[in-house]
């Protein structure tokens, strides 16, 4: 299996692709980033491990079997603490930076008002990220160095996919908190995000759900999920290309409090192949009749 060398040498991202891509799909973990740079850590009020609150951990390590499968898988090795690549390119609380930022970034977007932007001020939970403020010039630099980077691949990814089977559909992983910010207990092990029918065929997203309950894992869609920034604009059933979202409670495979692996790990990431393949065949399908009728 290939790496994408340039981009590990600049400590971007960690592409993984099979020998023969074999699977109409692509897989996507875009905040299971952990190297934390010291010179940010230098600028967080956080310690080593409040810092990493934000993070999707270890969910690059349950998708790391997708490449022997026959399908790529994309990892962001940045945190999303730094720079949140599921957002849109400029989503930017003004207030963070020590100088005016232009007038046409979105500054006004529920994620932003939130704290939690393309470059976020505070992490999951609430808990300010920053001692001080940046300079427009650093949200410039991770956007235009580490945001793009991760966004060209994507979309070479998914020109690659759909040109060797006219159709394709992106898988992007995350992991969610086993509590809500009230305490509350999630109400399922996995939430599917589709954009409510939006961004991919609902047969897929029914062979999605279908996958995982065989699994045995509870499943919802779209809530409180529906899919974030890489779901909603890449989804393109029109085009051929699906998009689709999941979320796996943190508590079916580590120790949130401690950020340590569980017990679970293998499970879980048996369970995420399996989905995976039920993806890829419900993506053929759809693909097939107009194959047929060539």
């Amino acid at each position: 299996m290939a790496r994408a060398n340039d981009n590990d040498a600049l400590n971007i991202l960690s592409l993984e692709r099979p020998a023969r891509q074999t699977l109409p799909v692509l897989v996507s973990s875009p905040h299971s980033g952990r190297d934390y740079d010291p010179d940010f850590l230098a600028l967080s009020r956080l310690d080593n491990l409040a810092i990493r609150r934000s993070e999707d951990a270890f969910v690059d390590e349950l998708v790391s079997g997708i490449p022997a499968l026959g399908a790529p898988a994309l990892c962001a090795l940045f945190p999303r603490a730094w720079l949140d690549v599921n957002r849109e390119p400029y989503e930017l609380d003004p207030a963070m930076f020590d100088a005016p930022m232009p007038r046409w970034i979105n500054a006004r977007s529920p994620r932003v008002r939130a704290g939690l932007g393309t470059i976020p001020r505070v992490v999951a939970g609430g808990a300010e990220i920053y001692r001080g403020k940046l300079t427009p010039d650093e949200a410039v630099l991770r956007i235009k160095s580490h945001y793009m980077a991760y966004h060209d691949n994507l979309v070479a990814l998914i020109e690659e996919t759909r040109g060797l089977f006219g159709t394709g559909c992106l898988i992007d992983c995350h992991s969610m908190p086993s509590a809500g910010n009230d305490g509350s207990r999630q109400k399922a092990d996995i939430v599917i995000g589709d954009r409510f029918g939006a961004s991919c065929e609902r047969s897929i997203t029914t062979a999605a759900t279908e996958a995982l309950r065989n699994a045995g894992l509870t499943v919802r869609r779209n809530d409180p999920y529906p899919g974030g920034f890489i779901t909603e604009n890449y989804g393109r059933p029109d085009l051929g290309i699906h998009a689709i979202q999941l979320e796996f409670n943190r508590a079916l495979y580590m120790e949130e409090r401690t950020m340590q692996r569980g017990q679970n790990m293998a499970a879980i990431r048996d369970a995420l192949e399996s989905v995976v393949r039920a993806i890829a065949d419900a993506t053929l399908t759809i693909a097939l009749p107009a194959n047929a009728a060539e």
